[in-house]
């Protein structure tokens, strides 16, 4: 064996067993954290990451820089192969891949191909980081360090390239402009220039920069932000099937359980440790954060950010301390640090709309929701404490405890009063039904909301469905409770609610606020309630369709309609396409889209209990979003939930459009169109 090949493994052993104890560590410190099974459902699991993870849709999802960065993840998939290539050429020259017949050809292809978009790729970024300087990517602290890395990569595919180049020229290999499209060429330009024993020192030169700046880099990664080169695939293939918003329910009755919600990193799932590591830092997550993007303190990136530093400081004190060991009086220091406060402001985390745009965003799959209402809970369980904003809070669980309703001054004993006059019966007058309309708190209380209940049970009669209402039976099903902290109570109206369904039988759900919708159909089951839960514009085109509700073609009106995708229809139940279609049955209407629609959609800052919470920072998100929508030039702006009537219709009478602009949900637009 020769002295390059003794002084190549002994590099490649000294690299291998530095990444395996750096590896081991990582791995140990996600051992702190709560156990939570992420190895289910393995074919959807696998259909995501390959969807996810290696076509890179989430990524693609930026025109600008989505197309860079998948040419460059995709560039070291593909050189993987050159990877392999490399250590086995150092053990012994002249081993390589070229057993693999046809298939090596491909390979030598598409190395010299993604070579050269790879180093397009990191130029582009370059400029975009420090030229064009986009304004997510100016991240304090991070500027050379990123740079740094980018020139890494660059440098690795250069190095490559150019050892593939002359490779032919100093070994005499058989290559051809066919199997090598960059490297034949170049190598001949080089090789012309150089001479023979040029091009033989900067193979070496290239063949050892290209091994060791690849080791360096395998290695440098668990020290950096760039660890995600290595854990996004895992996170994504570990990442939520469920709704973005899905949170787990916290067993009380459990033995030995002294915290509730999410104190410290130990009560974080592996999961969200998981996160931290994998965190780009690319700030996507930020720039669709409604809250973020109207002044307040939230910035979704800096929470995981966040998890992950305090991972790195407290993890290994954790390990310490159960192994037996004494803190030193520095490390009780770290240790006696908080996570809430000291590493994330409570105001970010009481500014969160719950929206899950910051989630949907995300290429890799993190999820911030879960864990910054897990961390609500611990402010709200453990130590009743809240912000400014928050301050109606502890009045609106009040009131949730004894009247099962968020707002004040009502009385379980009115929650029918809305259908009075309707001649709809209760399931305690008649449990015989095919459908539960499940009215809501805003749909049973607030007057503009009643008007949508009556609309819709309206529209449900002229079809002839046979439904029922819950009327004083019905409770909140605990959504305002549960995405604000107070889990406890949300846990108690869950279990009251699904009491009262299996005793009348109930199988299936209409509701006509979303949040009421996403939590009937992703929560309760936890519960062991499972119901067909469908949402009221759904079950319009479903009327719409089976001929049940008829349009009167004749009632056409010229009327230009902006449609607000609610996020807990749209992005948490992935449902766009209902809506549009029973507003695309009234005749004479045009649906303009706004710039942001679908699952792009802006929030209109009512979710996760900021409906119940007052804005003094910032802009006011519901009067962004109405301005976009107003922008349109629509004379209708068409919603489908009772929180986002009340938000866009005050952003309607903060521009001053009330006398022009009117907000209608989707039942109420049907309704006048529909033949009696």
């Amino acid at each position: 064996m020769q002295f390059e090949n003794v002084a190549f493994l002994v590099v490649l052993l000294a690299a291998l067993t530095y990444f395996a104890m750096s590896a081991r560590r990582l791995v140990s410190y996600l051992r702190v954290a709560k156990p939570q099974v992420r190895w289910d459902r393995i074919p959807e699991r696998l259909q995501k990451t390959f969807v996810v993870g290696f076509l890179q849709s989430k990524i693609l999802r930026d025109k600008a820089a989505g197309p860079l960065h998948a040419m460059i993840f995709w560039g070291f998939v593909v050189l993987l192969g050159a990877a392999i290539e490399m250590i086995l050429e150092g053990i012994h020259e002249g081993w390589s891949l070229s057993f693999l017949g046809p298939v090596y050809s491909v390979i030598t292809i598409l190395t010299d191909v993604f070579c050269l978009l790879i180093i397009v790729g990191v130029v582009m970024s370059l400029y975009r980081r420090y030229g064009a300087k986009v304004k997510r990517l100016q991240v304090e602290g991070e500027k050379v360090e990123a740079g740094m890395i980018l020139i890494t990569i660059g440098s690795i595919v250069t190095a490559l390239l150019v050892q593939n180049a002359l490779r032919q020229h100093v070994h005499g290999a058989d290559l051809a402009w066919a199997v090598r499209p960059v490297a034949w060429p170049l190598g001949n330009a080089l090789s012309a220039a150089l001479g023979a024993s040029g091009s033989s020192v900067l193979f070496t030169v290239a063949w050892w920069m290209h091994a060791v700046l690849i080791l360096a880099f395998m290695n440098y990664l668990p020290f950096s932000k760039h660890l995600h080169v290595l854990t996004s695939i895992p996170n994504v293939f570990f990442g939520p099937l469920e709704p973005s918003n899905h949170l787990e329910k916290i067993d009380f009755e459990a033995e030995g359980v002294e915290t509730f919600g999410v104190v410290d990193i130990e009560d974080l799932t592996w999961k969200s440790l998981l996160d931290g590591y994998t965190c780009t830092h690319c700030g996507r997550c930020t720039s669709v954060c409604p809250a973020n993007q109207t002044g307040k303190v939230l910035d979704p990136r800096e929470v995981i950010i966040a998890i992950h530093d305090r991972t790195m400081d407290k993890a290994p004190l954790i390990l310490k301390k159960n192994a037996g060991q004494e803190l030193t009086s520095d490390e009780q220091a770290v240790w006696d640090k908080k996570l809430i406060g000291e590493y994330v402001s409570p105001d970010a985390l009481w500014a969160c709309t719950t929206c899950g745009a910051c989630m949907q965003e995300c290429p890799v799959n993190i999820e911030h929701v879960p864990a910054i209402v897990g961390m609500r809970r611990s402010m709200v369980m453990m130590e009743s404490s809240f912000n400014d904003e928050g301050a109606l809070l502890p009045d609106v669980y009040s009131n949730m405890e004894t009247n099962s309703v968020p707002w004040g001054g009502f009385g379980q004993a009115d929650r029918a009063n809305w259908a009075e006059g309707m001649g709809i019966k209760t399931a305690a007058e008649d449990a015989s039904m095919d459908v539960l309309f499940w009215v809501g708190c805003a749909g049973s209380y607030d007057e503009r909301a009643k008007k949508i209940s009556r609309s819709f049970a309206e529209l449900m009669q002229i079809a002839g469905v046979d439904f029922r209402i819950l009327g004083t039976e019905e409770h909140c099903t605990g959504d305002v409770a549960r995405r604000t902290g107070n889990e406890y109570l949300a846990d108690m109206l869950t279990k009251t609610n699904i009491e009262t369904f299996e005793r009348y039988g109930v199988k299936t759900i209409v509701a006509t606020c979303p949040h009421c919708f996403n939590t009937l159909k992703n929560e309760y089951p936890q519960y062991g309630g499972n119901y067909e839960v469908i949402h009221h514009t759904q079950y319009i085109r479903s009327l719409i369709d089976s001929g049940r509700l008829v349009i009167d073609k004749t009632s056409a009106s010229a009327e230009a309609v902006t449609y607000h995708d609610s996020c807990y229809l749209g992005r948490y139940n992935e449902e766009f396409e209902a809506p549009r279609a029973d507003l695309m049955n009234v005749p004479g209407l045009e649906i303009i889209e706004a710039p942001r629609s679908k699952d792009r959609g802006l929030c209109c800052g009512a979710g996760g209990g900021r409906m119940f919470m007052e804005e003094h920072v910032g802009d006011r998100v519901n009067v962004v979003r109405t301005d976009e929508l107003l922008a349109t030039g629509a004379t209708t702006i068409a919603v489908n939930c009772p929180f986002c009537t009340t938000m866009i219709t005050d952003g309607v009478k903060a521009a001053d459009k009330v006398d022009t602009v009117q907000v209608k949900d989707v039942s109420e637009l049907l309704l006048a169109h529909v033949q009696r």
